[in-house]
């Protein structure tokens, strides 16, 4: 038996070897190959910037703002008179009943007091219903740039409304009564319970006539599978599995033709990953000339956003929107 276990992890360990040699080839290979921009032939993409400045995206709602995906950090957002944002990127999860709720985490552990409330830990989002959630403090771990707590420890009464759990179609209504804005949302959800979900979703954007507003975005290849089956029409983001065969792709330049890609946009990861590093202007043209978006997150760092929006990427999502804002408008 201990035989079989360490022929196991041995064969593991081997193949992440494998793996992390190949992708520093694909990468080496990926910064010497020369693409050259070429004009897109096809449909026009209206999520590709022209004019050099990238959509500026509170990701998560701003989350080094206020608290991440709460009411207060879209209103943070939304009314400021210092800067703008176009793009509000967040989460969605079903609850027990059926809700959609905003919120990034399988859990609410990291981000609420609901191990508190509830008594017990592993709190998971489908496990509870939309009110038992509405109880909790979305702020209770929220830190602010001093490293205070400032929401910590509020209760019952004392939470305010814009600090407890919101579904997605009273932020529709909250933000959609200030302008219209664009969204990436992401259904987090997996298998039967995200397919549910993606399904609600589409309902919802279809009611209101917002499809041409929002990119679906997911993790998920099956659920990104089932979107394109069911929801054709809706502008996708590229899940994992699509974006790493891209950016394959990519680096060896392979002549990939618009019409085998069902995705409208790229999200990616700046260049938070050692060897996957795909926040290169080579990158970018890549995708430009087959009329695909490329946005990144999250990005935070004012010498990156700079460098970022310099390359051609269409959008930045950051926690910190106003200082993106200011960077891209050079203010």
């Amino acid at each position: 038996m201990l035989i079989k276990f360490l022929i196991a992890i041995a064969g593991f360990v081997g193949f992440m070897l494998v793996l992390n040699i190949f992708l520093i080839v694909v990468g080496l290979i990926g910064s010497v190959v020369p693409i050259k921009e070429k004009p897109f032939k096809g449909p026009k993409n209206p999520l590709i910037k022209t004019d050099g400045k990238a959509i500026v995206a509170a990701h998560r709602s701003g989350a080094m703002i206020a608290p991440e995906n709460t009411l207060m950090a879209f209103q943070a957002c939304a009314e400021s008179k210092d800067f703008e944002v176009e793009l509000f990127e967040f989460d969605l999860r079903r609850t027990k009943d059926g809700k959609l709720i905003v919120v990034h985490d399988k859990t609410l552990d990291r981000t609420t007091n609901a191990c508190e409330h509830f008594g017990e830990t592993d709190v998971y989002v489908e496990n509870k219903t939309y009110d038992e959630i509405r109880q909790l403090n979305l702020g209770e771990n929220y830190m602010d740039a001093n490293g205070n707590f400032p929401y910590r420890g509020l209760k019952g009464d004392d939470i305010p409304d814009n600090l407890r759990a919101v579904d997605v179609e009273e932020i529709f209504d909250y933000l959609e009564s200030k302008k219209k804005f664009l969204y990436s949302i992401d259904i987090k959800n997996s298998g039967e319970l995200g397919k549910t979900a993606a399904d609600e979703f589409r309902e919802i954007l279809k009611k209101r006539n917002m499809t041409d507003q929002v990119i679906q975005a997911t993790f998920h290849y099956e659920i990104a599978k089932y979107v394109d089956k069911k929801h054709p029409g809706l502008i996708r983001g590229a899940c994992r599995l699509e974006f790493f065969l891209f950016y394959i792709a990519a680096s060896f330049n392979l002549p990939i033709k618009r019409e085998w890609i069902n995705f409208n946009v790229l999200q990616v990861p700046a260049n938070q990953y050692v060897i996957v590093r795909p926040a290169s202007k080579r990158f970018v043209t890549y995708a430009h000339n087959r009329g695909i978006a490329v946005q990144y997150w999250t990005v935070n760092d004012a010498k990156e956003i700079k460098r970022i929006n310099d390359i051609g990427a269409d959008c930045i999502m950051s926690d910190l929107p106003d200082l993106c804002y200011k960077i891209i408008n050079d203010k």
